[in-house]
């Protein structure tokens, strides 16, 4: 039997600007952190509830840097409540969620923690085990799949 052919893995700097098509959010600037294996965003006003017998969440996230003007509000299926260790290393319970990402033309399905990282400088950090087989980071590079003005961003989250 032949062998499929893998596909070329897409090389990204250490920042990146993503989608999260799930949470119509066009853009959200993310470091990519091959030491961290879990990925999370920043995430308030997290709530559980039910539909059916599945559990879900709902919370807001804020998707620009150093901006709380612009609120998305969010909702998805609860995969899981799990210890993660955080960057000083302590250990937090947190929620996980599944959702799709994009980055540089291609989309995939991620595990995504919430977490509380208003005082962090981004709102987002993509781990390793959501670049697994798919991506290539450079660390001398930023952007390589692409640099937003902030300006067209801020008015395309606030039309949404």
């Amino acid at each position: 039997m032949a062998k499929t052919p893998k596909q070329p893995k897409t090389i990204i700097g250490w920042r990146e600007w993503i989608s999260l098509p799930d949470f119509h959010v066009p853009a959200i600037k993310a470091k990519i952190d091959t030491g961290a294996r879990t990925s999370a965003i920043h995430a308030f006003g997290i709530e559980t509830f039910e539909r059916g017998e599945e559990h879900y969440v709902r919370f807001h996230i804020h998707p620009l840097q150093r901006r709380d003007d612009v609120s998305i509000p969010c909702e998805a299926k609860l995969i899981d409540k799990r210890k993660i260790k955080n960057s000083g290393g302590v250990s937090q319970k947190r929620y996980v969620i599944g959702t799709t990402v994009e980055i540089a033309g291609q989309h995939w399905k991620i595990e995504l923690t919430l977490t509380n990282r208003d005082e962090m400088k981004f709102r987002m950090l993509l781990g390793r085990s959501a670049m697994k087989g798919r991506l290539i980071v450079d660390p001398q590079q930023s952007y390589r799949a692409g640099k937003l003005k902030l300006e067209t961003l801020y008015t395309e989250l606030k039309n949404s």
